[in-house]
């Protein structure tokens, strides 16, 4: 009997390596990890994602044409893991007052907005599903703007005179998120 504990254990172990190797060395190349930092106004930004390519596919549409990021769908904001967003101090995020610390960011596409949203949860590793939205502190719209295909999600910052701007670009879309610190 202990003999087969111990060979079970052993294969599940060998699982469970397995696949975290698969993750490592395999998915994460695919969509690289990137952190993306930003200063201004007194307000330090940092966000965590992973960077998916386009590679051919239909990214953001409908289910029936078998979109990879279905409008209405919850969206992990990358790959691989949940996306986190740390603010240093408070802020106003699209306008709504966020407090300083760390929070998960997912969206939920559509054709002319996505719904961004800041949640308590972290340490998430795959985020295949969805999160709970009992521990969201934040969900705006935000327009999206058409711009030439960009082969591979990018977040980047700037500042203009209101805000700094957050930009998620992806495919043909572009959304910008104003920042201000409080």
């Amino acid at each position: 009997m202990k003999k087969i504990i111990y060979i079970v254990l052993a294969v599940l172990l060998v699982g469970v390596i397995g696949y975290v190797l698969y993750e490592t060395l395999i998915v994460a190349r695919r969509s690289p990890k990137e952190t993306v930092t930003f200063n201004d106004r007194g307000l330090d930004l940092k966000v965590v994602y992973c960077r998916p390519y386009k590679k051919g596919r239909l990214i953001f549409g409908e289910e029936k044409d078998k979109a990879l990021l279905p409008y209405g769908k919850y969206w992990r904001l990358g790959a691989n893991a949940a996306t986190e967003i740390t603010f240093s101090k408070n802020a106003t995020f699209a306008g709504k007052p966020v407090s300083a610390g760390t929070y998960r960011m997912y969206a939920v596409p559509g054709p002319d907005a996505f719904q961004i949203s800041l949640n308590s949860e972290l340490g998430v590793a795959a985020a295949h599903n969805e999160p709970d939205y009992t521990k969201d502190v934040l969900k705006t719209d935000i327009a999206v703007q058409k711009i030439p295909e960009t082969e591979q999600l990018t977040i980047a910052f700037s500042s203009d005179a209101q805000a700094v701007n957050m930009d998620i670009i992806w495919d043909q879309n572009q959304i910008r998120i104003p920042i201000i610190p409080q």
